[in-house]
């Protein structure tokens, strides 16, 4: 009996340790707290998706609205640093910046703020300042593009079937936003996602020279589908090409969120990054005081590069099936979405390529990124670095 009673004792002594413990850490995580700084707000479909996956982050970890802050419409100016320095102020512990633009001023505050974690998202300078409270992240989204690429190949495949264009009529048209590295990886995916299911396939590629601007958007999206663009792409943040091809009754594959309210009879399909499990990640890092990846960059395998909104009204038949084994062998390494044998610049296969990977003020080439027959995208550092033109692209 006495044997019963000390380890009824033992284990209500545990139990009450445990609770306390369980206790300080609430105390500790009521005290945390993550600021957030955003280009645009949620009418832009670039930060809509980040301010969903912070929401999401928020609701899953069990922070408050005193937790987590938000900052909306922040430009690429010294507003950028304000906003960070005033978070900082708050006593955030974690702040996270959306946009590239954003990175000199991020780092900036970075180099005040010692005593507190800076994550942005898009850029290209954490692993040359390795600061040790700065950090970058994006994820492999060109392997979300290169399967949008292979629905927009089976849409045209079946328009070409049907008589309603023929393969040298089968040109897609691309709303990019700058021409930056991370658009040109996401459209030259995006088109060999394409051509990887319908060959005789081509592009043409517009720039808006703007992230987001409704009007220009889809003015240039119109200019594309008067070229005779029979599907039209985008990296670019707003409904406006979506909504110039539900009006010309012309396939659209969007990027960031689902479209189909859109362009119910013609939205195709939409490829994403998912950042809650990043979110997730550098709140729980700053919470136990764990490691942040300087470079953070993950993809299908990881559920942080994501297909969605797939139409079932407008995909072709067949659709579904094929995606699931593209993505399947992109996932094992089968398929290498930049495999140097599926395209070619000036006629030529890509045999050696220098990569702006350390970036300075010029732009400087210095790292070989072409091996094993591939181009190594987001493999030296988290942002994209593949900015070439290659054959079957056209720069309008």
């Amino acid at each position: 009996m006495k044997k019963i009673l000390s380890l009824v004792l033992a284990i209500a002594m545990i139990l009450g340790s445990m609770a306390m413990l369980t206790a300080c850490g609430g105390e500790e995580n009521a005290d945390f707290k993550i600021g957030f700084i955003f280009l645009h707000d949620e009418n832009s479909t670039y930060d809509k998706n980040f301010i969903d996956a912070a929401n999401a982050a928020k609701t899953a970890l069990g922070l408050t609205d005193e937790q987590v802050l938000f900052k909306v419409n922040i430009p690429e100016t010294a507003d950028c640093y304000e906003a960070a320095a005033d978070l900082a102020d708050q006593g955030c512990d974690v702040i996270f910046a959306d946009s590239f633009g954003h990175e000199d001023f991020i780092i900036q505050a970075a180099k005040e703020f010692p005593d507190v974690i800076f994550c942005h998202a898009t850029g290209t300078k954490a692993h040359t300042e390795k600061l040790p409270n700065f950090y970058n992240a994006f994820a492999s989204i060109y392997e979300g593009r290169f399967l949008a690429g292979v629905a927009a190949g089976l849409k045209i495949n079946e328009m070409i079937e049907k008589g309603e264009i023929t393969a040298d009529q089968a040109k897609m048209g691309y709303v990019g936003a700058y021409p930056y590295a991370e658009v040109k990886s996401g459209y030259t995916s995006f088109y060999l996602g394409a051509k990887y299911v319908c060959p005789s396939v081509t592009m043409d590629v517009k720039f808006t020279n703007s992230w987001f601007d409704i009007a220009a958007e889809k003015e240039t999206a119109n200019a594309l589908i008067a070229d005779k663009c029979v599907l039209i792409s985008q990296h670019a943040d707003s409904e406006g090409a979506p909504k110039a091809c539900e009006e010309a009754g012309i396939p659209n594959v969007a990027y960031n969120l689902d479209t189909r309210h859109w362009g119910p009879n013609t939205a195709l399909i939409s490829s994403k990054i998912n950042w809650q499990p990043y979110f997730e990640h550098i709140i729980k890092a700053a919470q136990e005081g764990t490691a942040i990846e300087q470079d953070f960059c993950k993809g299908l395998s990881d559920d942080v590069v994501q297909i969605l909104g797939l139409n079932d009204a407008v995909a072709a038949e067949g659709t579904q099936a094929k995606l699931d084994e593209v993505k399947a062998k992109l996932v094992s390494g089968e398929i290498k979405v930049f495999d140097t044998t599926t395209f070619t610049v000036g006629g030529k296969t890509l045999e050696t390529y220098l990569a702006d990977v350390d970036t300075d003020a010029a732009f400087t080439p210095d790292t070989e990124v072409v091996s094993d027959g591939y181009f190594h995208e987001s493999e030296k550092r988290s942002a994209p670095y593949f900015d070439v033109d290659i054959d079957g692209i056209t720069i309008k």
